[in-house]
């Protein structure tokens, strides 16, 4: 049975993890060594080469996670995605990137870019048809996020993907926000998929990694470049990180099946302006969102109506941690003007549509029931 026919569970479970064979344990032994015999030996292992025995199998889990054919772990998102660019981009190249993206990507771009001679386009939507539009004879790379942080846009992967084939230009995604558990844009055309593992690869809010899973062809161009700025992880944290995807479809599911919850119900409350959650049929890109996930994640957004302080309102909460990161088991809340996205001018949110007021809720495995009962005591403060 191949890896792709294994279940969702199985595989978080089962694949990538390394034998005991000296004394038959049950989990993955851990490897600490920073330094590893070099005669005689097929693979010379090194911490900053990505390649020592943790490190090697926990990129066979996320791989197979993604359909891809290998991955690498890294020290934090940011540093995968960087690395990632940084492998298929040169002095005098071009990027497509889609406009609503995480702050520390667009703040990435714009402040290391211009120092490298490497042109960049931010679409004006999200639509296909803006990236066309953008495309330049130099562009060597498309990048998307989808679903968007933080007000959850949902972008055609498909046919950015055939677009980007079209033109011979490389794709990338950062999967995120919906995990391999809701969604593999490998199985629409994408080439390179990113991740913060800090998220719900982690899970419980105490790890902080990168992933980028692709071709054998493609990882090897970015590990040429990796092996030369560092950014690998610990095998400490590599070991904690394979413990934690162990349980990440368990996680995941629960935690989507209660966003979903939340979103109807703050969508119907009289406090509530507006929510934004794919799963919500008011949501312009619901259909395309059900026709690319298998779930629609446990992310959301909302704006609370002028009247009442976002922020007092975060202070009120007592349940929901007003709490910077998202993706662990505990429901958080936070202001992505304030936090996520403050790298960005007041005119670069306001075009984007990131008001002050917007509230991003990370919702975890709670009883749906006490997230509401925290909800509405929080309101009746204020």
């Amino acid at each position: 049975m191949s890896k792709k026919e294994l279940g969702l569970n199985t595989i978080c479970t089962h694949i990538g993890e390394i034998k005991d064979e000296q004394f038959k344990g049950a989990i993955s032994p851990i490897y600490l060594s920073s330094s590893y015999e070099f005669l005689d030996v097929d693979v010379k292992r090194y911490p900053r080469y990505f390649n020592t025995p943790n490190q090697e199998y926990l990129s066979k889990k996320v791989a197979a996670l993604e359909h891809k054919e290998t991955a690498m772990i890294f020290g934090s998102g940011m540093a995968a995605i960087s690395h990632m660019f940084l492998a298929f981009l040169k002095s005098g190249d071009h990027i497509v990137v889609q406009n609503t993206l995480y702050g520390g990507t667009s703040n990435f771009i714009r402040e290391e870019f211009p120092k490298l001679n490497i042109g960049f386009t931010f679409t004006d939507g999200y639509a296909v048809e803006d990236f066309e539009k953008a495309i330049q004879p130099n562009t060597k790379l498309i990048h998307i996020e989808t679903p968007s942080n933080p007000l959850l846009t949902i972008t055609d992967i498909k046919a950015v993907a055939q677009l980007a084939q079209s033109n011979y230009i490389v794709t990338s995604i950062d999967n995120t926000f919906a995990s391999p558990v809701n969604q593999n844009p490998a199985d629409f055309g994408i080439d390179l998929i990113m991740h913060s593992a800090t998220k719900y690869f982690g899970g419980h809010s105490d790890i902080c990694a990168g992933a980028v899973a692709g071709s054998k062809e493609h990882m090897d161009r970015i590990w040429n470049v990796s092996k030369n700025y560092g950014g690998s992880l610990s095998d400490f944290t590599v070991w904690m990180l394979e413990r934690s995807m162990k349980t990440m479809g368990l996680r995941v599911k629960a935690q989507t099946k209660n966003a979903k919850k939340m979103a109807k119900w703050l969508e119907q409350h009289d406090a509530v302006k507006k929510v934004y959650y794919p799963g919500l049929k008011s949501h312009p890109q619901h259909e395309l969102a059900k026709a690319q996930m298998k779930g629609f994640g446990a992310m959301l957004s909302f704006e609370l109506i002028a009247s009442i302080d976002s922020v007092k309102f975060q202070k009120a909460l007592k349940l929901i941690k007003a709490s910077m990161s998202l993706a662990g088991i505990e429901s958080t809340m936070l202001s992505p003007a304030q936090t996520s996205h403050s790298l960005l001018s007041q005119a670069e949110r306001d075009a984007i549509g990131i008001s002050d007021g917007l509230i991003r809720f990370s919702v975890g495995i709670e009883s749906v029931r006490d997230l509401k009962d925290d909800i509405e005591q929080a309101l009746k403060q204020l």
